[in-house]
């Protein structure tokens, strides 16, 4: 198993969460992303430690480093008490689980500052104070947190270097990093289309950020233009960020420590995708 920029994919863990690293190893992946709960709603289902077990027991036996992605309702700055108030204890509560099953990451969105009418400031520092709670009582947590930068669409927050930054620098804590999504970074007007672009938007990044927060990449072509603020994930070498981007972002020593994750549909193209991968990297 490689050590640096392996690549997977999200997969299913229905059924049961052991049963995601089977699923990653059935389809050639190198790393895998999953929901360890729905993310959709509802409680999540308890982990026994016979699943624990089984789970951690099979990405032993693969190789595997693991990431859990939080559900997509999550919302730290709505307006909503009870909404805001359930972000910190959801991605609290998908720590502990990712530390029950010895996940490296869990990654979250932040959700949509569209109740304050364009008060992006006191948007992000509700988010800096849900951040901080879910970390009260310092629990005794083995999996690190991501936050994952976002698209643009519906005032959601984090679409910006900038933003992320200024929520890193007041939560101030070693344990929480930066997902980068190259989809949502294109869509966000980040340029991704050449080596030049890419020079350019990882030169913002180090600006505003620094390189030793970014943790993990999803890679996936963009449907929609540079720009667009639309999340729309296409095959690689199929969207407007096209393959050469794509090819040269494989190759940029920014990225050849960073573990891939494809978030494609999962159709007849999805393997084609995982090939592109392993072919175009640079070791």
């Amino acid at each position: 198993m490689r050590k640096n920029q392996r690549t997977g994919l999200h997969v299913s863990a229905a059924g049961g969460v052991e049963n995601a690293p089977e699923n990653a190893k059935a389809i050639g992946a190198e790393c895998f992303q999953f929901f360890s709960r729905s993310p959709r709603g509802g409680p999540a289902p308890s982990i026994s430690d016979k699943q624990a077990s089984l789970f951690k027991q099979r990405c032993n036996q693969y190789g595997f480093e693991s990431y859990i992605h939080t559900p997509y309702y999550i919302n730290f700055c709505s307006a909503q008490k009870h909404l805001s108030a359930a972000a910190p204890r959801i991605v609290r509560e998908e720590l502990v689980r990712g530390s029950q099953l010895g996940v490296k990451y869990v990654v979250t969105h932040l959700g949509s500052a569209k109740d304050y009418d364009g008060d992006t400031k006191s948007a992000l520092k509700q988010v800096v104070s849900g951040l901080k709670e879910i970390y009260r009582g310092q629990p005794d947590l083995s999996t690190q947190l991501l936050l994952e930068i976002s698209a643009g669409s519906g005032a959601v927050v984090g679409n910006s270097f900038e933003e992320l930054g200024f929520l890193l620098k007041e939560l101030d804590r070693s344990d929480v990093h930066i997902c980068l999504d190259t989809c949502h970074m294109f869509a966000s007007g980040y340029d991704l289309r050449t080596a030049s672009a890419i020079n350019a938007t990882m030169k913002e990044f180090r600006r505003h950020i620094g390189i030793s927060h970014f943790k993990l990449l999803h890679i996936n072509d963009s449907m929609t233009e540079l720009n667009s603020h639309k999340d729309r994930h296409e095959h690689l070498g199929r969207g407007k960020i096209g393959e050469d981007g794509l090819k040269a972002i494989l190759q940029h020593p920014d990225f050849q420590k960073i573990n891939l994750i494809l978030e494609t549909k999962h159709d007849g193209l999805l393997k084609d995708d995982l090939q592109f991968l392993k072919k175009n990297r640079k070791y």
